[in-house]
């Protein structure tokens, strides 16, 4: 086990009518301008939009809106929202939804006391010295950034990440509800979503760190479980509200302590995200069954444990590479079963971008990708191969 400092301030409040504190948490910032931002009319469906304008009436809070909000945020949006903002003395922002939302409102806060372009945080160019304060309302099973330190932007044609925990929102409002109306696609999406953040967080080259991975396998057990049921039954609140707990479980990074887990397939997924507009989940699913493929006869040995702690793969009887090669197919069979595609050739991806892609992700073969087992550009396009 390495040496680590664990912080997350953030306030929870999850459960059935949770959406009803948005007030008293208002009240605690002492809010005077409001930054509503969310994606379509669901929020106006699911009743919360109503809510939070009649609090922000009740308070006299000063309140704009913009649900325009689409798949894989982009910087043109995060700038026009700052500078909205700004002309509003916007203090605080909610965001209603899920990543793309969460994103925005995080890029938008961390602009509203920089006079220069939003997209020089994310090239390295300025240093983030404050940022407004966020309140989310998350209506997904799975995320991650409704309680950890980063936002993903894109600018059409690179998608960049930045990291500080002046953009940790202060509130989070889970109510396990506000996700049932979510189509079948969305809920299977969110749910390879938390696994594979469980998973890749698994992989490290740290020793010793026995309590995060039993809590990494307890939780990859659960959510197999709980989410095979809510696909049968998405009546069922209970396994809902098992996996929005378990997504927060997943992200808020307590799994990370002591130990640094790969990033590998989410590197991958982005430059696909980027290319083809992929689902996040989706994405992961199809770049784990691949990635397993390659590691297997690389580096297999936390295969080879999560493979018997977890699916119960026999690791006496079989060679490294049968062991990943069982794991894929475990893996292959659960998202199956959740509906998700499993190769990129079902969503018509094929080698055309695959160099492209590995050349862009890799800074032209100068810098590795990952830390389990880190591609270079070679390697890269080989783990795309592996999901075709």
């Amino acid at each position: 086990m390495i040496n680590f400092e664990y912080y997350n301030p953030i306030k929870i409040i999850f459960g059935k009518g949770s959406e009803t504190q948005i007030k008293t948490e208002l009240e605690n910032y002492n809010v005077k301008s409001i930054l509503l931002i969310y994606s379509g009319d669901f929020i106006k469906t699911l009743g919360i939009f109503g809510i939070i304008e009649n609090i922000c009436k009740e308070l006299e809070i000063s309140f704009i809106e913009n649900g325009n909000v689409a798949h894989n945020p982009q910087i043109e949006l995060v700038r026009d929202l700052t500078n909205e903002a700004k002309k509003a003395k916007v203090d605080f922002i909610i965001a209603v939804g899920e990543s793309s939302t969460i994103n925005t409102a995080k890029a938008v806060a961390m602009g509203m006391y920089y006079n220069g372009d939003i997209w020089d945080f994310f090239e390295g160019k300025a240093q983030l010295n404050k940022a407004i304060s966020v309140g989310v309302i998350t209506t997904l099973l799975s995320g991650e950034l409704e309680t950890f330190n980063a936002t993903s932007i894109s600018n059409g044609f690179l998608q960049k990440e930045f990291k500080d925990n002046k953009i940790i929102p202060k509130f989070v409002i889970m109510n396990p509800d506000f996700t049932s109306r979510l189509p079948a696609y969305q809920t299977a999406c969110g749910i390879a979503d938390i696994f594979a953040h469980l998973v890749e967080g698994y992989f490290t080259t740290v020793e010793q760190v026995d309590t995060t991975d039993y809590l990494i396998e307890g939780a990859c057990k659960s959510l197999i479980r709980n989410g095979l049921k809510l696909m049968e039954n998405p009546s069922d609140y209970n396994a809902r509200a098992e996996i929005q707990w378990l997504s927060f479980i997943a992200h808020n990074n307590i799994l990370n302590t002591g130990r640094m887990g790969d990033c590998t397939a989410t590197m991958i997924v982005n430059e696909l995200i980027a290319q083809y507009g992929l689902t996040q989940g989706e994405g992961m699913a199809i770049v784990l069954i691949g990635w397993v493929k390659y590691i297997a006869i690389r580096q297999p040995d936390k295969l080879i444990q999560l493979a018997n702690r977890v699916f119960n793969i026999d690791i006496f009887n079989n060679t490294e590479q049968e062991i990943g090669m069982q794991l894929s197919e475990e893996f292959k069979n659960f998202f199956t079963k959740l509906q998700l595609s499993v190769t990129l050739k079902e969503l018509g991806i094929y080698t055309s971008h695959f160099e492209e892609m590995a050349t862009r992700a890799t800074i032209n073969n100068t810098q590795k990708v990952g830390h389990y087992n880190p591609l270079d550009k070679d390697g890269f396009i080989e783990v795309l191969n592996l999901c075709l």
